[in-house]
């Protein structure tokens, strides 16, 4: 693959402020044929590295903030400060107090967040790009000026929501705990990699508000920090607000690099534990492997892939088409220190866990008989060409890259380089770093063991970890004090917002073809890459003419991803992961939907593709065996989780069991259990037509060349396809508890709301109650996420949400809330329902959403799919392109007066399905003084009958 060429200059720049004059370093611009995202590097005095990209395609900019700091600067002891304090820069600064971020982001349609790993924490904001100054304000402050805001109510309150996080994440899910086990027994005590990023809640109990305030005068400088901004700017003038933001912000102290020796096993290490919630076992064999850019990286990715990811893995192929196992797969991660080999296998009834260990030797001793071939390495070349376009897409996905490469190598222009280090990779080099890293190598090999279940460790317990070796590093806290730049300028007052851009709503053509199918197009031509969509009539609603085989839909579109009469559904794959090209079918409510996404150089081979399997499926016996039991089991994994739980009984109760909406698109264990192979050929001889096909294509591919790959619709038969709509949602007479119980959960999911029949209308009522709702729960700064998440800290997120489609809708809070809270978070959710539809939202809640809602578009026609999410709904409800402007006159004319009418029409406090699936032990007590009628289900949301 032939390189671009690129410029490279240092330089000063001219003309910049007196508060810290940045030194342009490199400047990269797109020369040749390679992939090179363009940018500028600058330098501050006091060492803040700042990235500029300029991407016009949207009026939006990205603004991340990357800290080289995560978990592997932490201790024993003192795990997840690096988490926590994450939590923590969301709490306000000096000149921003708590709220103002939001306000200022949410508030004018942009969105922020934050992320942290083991090595580095970034926060970020995607914003329309007259807010470009208001984020650098907001980012500057809080690296500058931060601690006057860290108190200890705020430290108590982001505790809380911390172990929430934990609980949902971690400890209330199944397998939630496989990495905290295998890190801990793979890495010697006290390396930074030895817990997870997010700690140990004894940890978290034990820290205070000074510990987070060092921690952040340790490792939150400029110094150790990189910026980078894209999107719609101008460098020259971007530079001089960081100049004027950032320049006076003092060095912390200086940051080396941490330094831990590579991990070796000389054994493995066998450990198990009884996971609270996993219906099925587990056994995860985890190698130590190599860091994040080695040399073996790309081996290592592809030998993953071999073994275990597809289906022409050897995992796959001597495994679960076997079905010796629900599941079997491996991956490879690279972080700054170490790598991470990772094998995960879930047994079918009749297997042990000794058995997955077995059998896993066997797909090794597979491997070294079948070798690497050329169609592994041009499968994987393929599929790594694919993603690294693909995630250019979005300027966010662009400004991620550049931040990514600069932290951790100095380099921002890695994108072809990384590219190219694929491309060079030899079957060679994937054999070698099997025989280095996998071979004969030791491993820890976690047993994930079922609570009462009959299934024992794979074998037993064999290690004990050596804790009297450790000796706690010395990170420099000690003297530490916080002092804030000076400044000639108020820093108090936030920037004026720049004019709101305007953003166009994307460009589109229609076209009904000779076979009836209708079409709607939108090019965008700024990566090579095409994605459409062709949807069947169909789906969950032709379920409907026969309950008793629910699911027969879904378990119809999992079998047109196997075998077609001219290919194996291995040599499928194969030939489109060898193109970076993905065809993927699944359900829609009324649709069956074929989902395509290609580079456009190999879009015709695509498509050939995607008519072989349209046209020619192969439904084999073998292949439906396989698929109904796998899903069979499959159900018994949804049942360990509270939110499937949730999701699966609140529709039950919303819509009855004698409605399609009320059963699960997967089905029942009852319904699937009645389903044949000769029903599947029947879906597909009654319900392929063309007659009400639609397709959405968008990318970079013009109208002509378009319509011209899709003349094989033709074939498909044009037959006249009835669906019934279904049955309206279930009246709610009284608002009733319904309690699954999970013993133990630390959580209690919350579903509450109702089903009613309200259908998608984004300029009638649909769009006034999406408004209405707005401030109470939408966002991240509405009132319930504010009240139960910032104020008392008792769940990790809380949101309220409309939805309708064509046939139906519903209203809906969600949560999961630490178990102790139970009946006080309810009490809150109650209170401030009625509160809302008596009082409704105050003038500033609706001058917010306004400018949140009004501005958001720049965000929401930026990639490729989401352009085609955008004409998709204006070709599914027939819709005028004139409906955004609308909706905009509709917005702009919303008074508190209106949103308070139409929530007290839609919501009624006194009218809802409470759906609670929690420790029913430890929460019923509290629930049962709060007068509510109790109804006690169970998974399937079936009536528990009284002992």
């Amino acid at each position: 693959m032939k390189r671009s060429s690129i410029i490279t200059i240092a330089l000063l720049t001219a003309g910049a402020t007196a508060f810290g004059q940045a030194k342009l370093v490199e400047k990269v611009t797109k020369t040749g044929t390679g992939l090179v995202i363009p940018y500028e590097k600058y330098v501050l005095p006091n060492g803040l590295t700042v990235i500029l990209h300029e991407d016009h395609s949207d009026p939006l900019v990205h603004v991340d903030m990357t800290y080289h700091v995560g978990s592997a600067r932490e201790e024993i002891g003192k795990s997840g400060f690096a988490h926590f304090f994450e939590h923590m820069m969301f709490e306000g600064s000096e000149h921003a107090p708590k709220g103002v971020h939001d306000k200022i982001t949410i508030g004018n349609g942009g969105m922020n967040n934050g992320s942290t790993n083991r090595d580095r924490t970034n926060y970020y904001e995607t914003v329309p790009a007259n807010v470009l100054e208001n984020a650098i304000w907001l980012e500057a402050d809080r690296m500058g000026f931060l601690l006057g805001q860290v108190t200890q109510e705020r430290f108590e309150i982001q505790r809380a929501t911390v172990k929430n996080e934990r609980g949902q994440n971690y400890d209330n899910r199944p397998y939630g705990l496989v990495s905290q086990y295998s890190s801990k027994n793979l890495y010697p005590y006290g390396h930074p990699y030895s817990w997870l990023t997010i700690g140990y809640i004894e940890d978290l109990n034990r820290s205070n508000v000074n510990d987070l305030k060092n921690f952040f005068l340790r490792w939150y400088g400029p110094n150790n920090a990189t910026l980078t901004i894209g999107g719609d700017l101008n460098s020259a003038s971007t530079i001089k607000l960081v100049e004027k933001y950032f320049g006076t912000i003092p060095r912390c102290p200086e940051v080396k690099p941490v330094v831990a020796p590579r991990v070796s096993l000389s054994a493995n290490r066998y450990v198990s534990y009884t996971d609270n919630y996993a219906r099925l076992p587990l056994l995860a064999i985890t190698y130590p492997t190599v860091p994040n850019y080695d040399k073996d990286m790309a081996a290592l990715d592809c030998l993953a892939e071999i073994l275990g990811q597809g289906k022409n893995s050897v995992l796959y192929q001597t495994v679960v088409k076997k079905q010796l196992a629900l599941q079997a797969s491996a991956y490879q991660s690279n972080t700054e220190l170490a790598g991470e080999f990772t094998i995960q296998m879930v047994p079918l009834p009749g297997k042990t866990l000794a058995d997955m260990e077995q059998l896993y030797r066997a797909a090794l001793d597979s491997l070294e008989k079948r070798g690497i071939t050329e169609e592994d390495m041009a499968k994987f070349k393929g599929s790594i060409k694919s993603q690294s376009i693909n995630r250019l897409q979005s300027v966010e996905g662009k400004v991620s890259e550049l931040a990514q490469f600069q932290t951790f190598t100095g380099d921002p222009n890695r994108v072809q380089k990384e590219i190219d280090q694929y491309t060079a990779l030899t079957r060679q080099d994937v054999l070698n770093a099997y025989n280095k890293y996998i071979k004969n190598k030791g491993a820890v090999i976690v047993s994930v063991l079922t609570k009462g279940g009959n299934i024992a460790a794979a074998k037993a317990d064999n290690y004990t970890i050596d804790t009297t070796h450790y000796k706690a590093p010395d990170y420099g806290y000690a003297g530490l004090k916080y002092k804030p730049g000076k400044d000639n300028f108020d820093r108090s007052k936030a920037p004026a917002l720049g004019p709101v851009p305007v953003t166009k709503v994307p460009l589109y053509w229609t076209k009904t073809l000779p076979s009836g199918v209708r079409v709607i197009g939108s090019e965008n031509a700024e990566v090579p890459v095409v994605t459409m969509n062709l949807t069947i009539p169909g789906g969950r609603l032709a379920d409907g003419a026969d309950l008793s085989k629910a699911g027969l839909s879904s378990m119809f579109a999992a079998m047109m991803n196997e075998d077609t009469k001219n290919y194996t559904a291995e040599k499928f794959a194969a030939e489109l992961q060898k193109l970076g090209s993905s065809i993927s079918i699944g359900n829609d409510v009324d649709g069956l939907v074929f989902r395509v996404q290609s580079l456009k150089a190999n879009l015709g081979k695509t498509i050939a593709l995607l008519q072989e399997r349209l046209l020619n499926p192969k439904f084999t016996q073998e292949a439906f065996d396989r698929l109904k039991k796998q899903r069979l089991e499959s159900f018994k994994l949804a049942k360990a989780q509270p939110a499937a739980i949730a999701g699966v009984v609140f529709a039950k109760l919303n819509y009855g069991a004698d409605n399609v909406l009320g059963l699960p698109e997967a089905g029942t264990e009852r319904t699937v259990a009645n389903i044949t192979l000769a029903d599947v050929q029947n879906y597909y001889n009654n319900y392929l037509t063309s007659n009400g096909a639609k397709v959405v294509i968008v990318g970079d591919i013009k109208e002509p060349a378009a319509l011209a790959q899709l003349g094989f619709l033709s074939k498909l038969p044009s037959k006249k396809v009835t669906l019934a709509a279904p049955a309206a949602a279930l009246p709610v007479a009284k608002t009733k508890i319904y309690l699954v119980d999970v013993p133990k959960a630390a959580q209690t999911q919350f579903s509450v709301g109702y089903g009613n029949n309200l259908r998608y209308d984004p300029t009638g009522e649909y769009y006034k109650f999406y408004m209405a709702n707005y401030p109470l729960g939408t966002d991240f700064t509405s009132r319930l996420n504010t009240y139960l998440r910032e104020t008392k800290g008792w769940t990790y997120g809380a949101s309220t949400r409309v939805s309708a489609d064509k046939y139906a809708g519903g209203y809906l809070f969600s949560s999961g809330i630490r178990a102790p809270s139970t009946d006080s978070a309810l009490v809150a959710l109650m209170d401030e329902l009625k509160n809302y539809i008596t009082n409704g939202p105050t003038a500033e809640e609706v001058v917010f959403l306004k400018k949140a809602i009004g501005q958001g578009n720049a965000l929401r026609f930026e990639t490729g799919p989401q352009k085609a999410g955008f004409i998709s709904r204006i070709l599914d409800y027939n819709l005028q392109p004139t409906y955004v402007a609308k909706q905009t006159a509709m917005l702009n004319s919303l008074t508190p007066a209106q949103a308070t009418a139409i929530a007290k029409q839609y919501i009624q406090p006194d009218k809802l399905n409470i759906l609670l699936v929690g420790d029913k032990a430890r929460i019923l007590p509290g629930l049962q003084k709060l007068g509510y009628d109790i109804v006690e289900l169970n998974a399937d949301g079936d009536p528990v009958e009284a002992k």
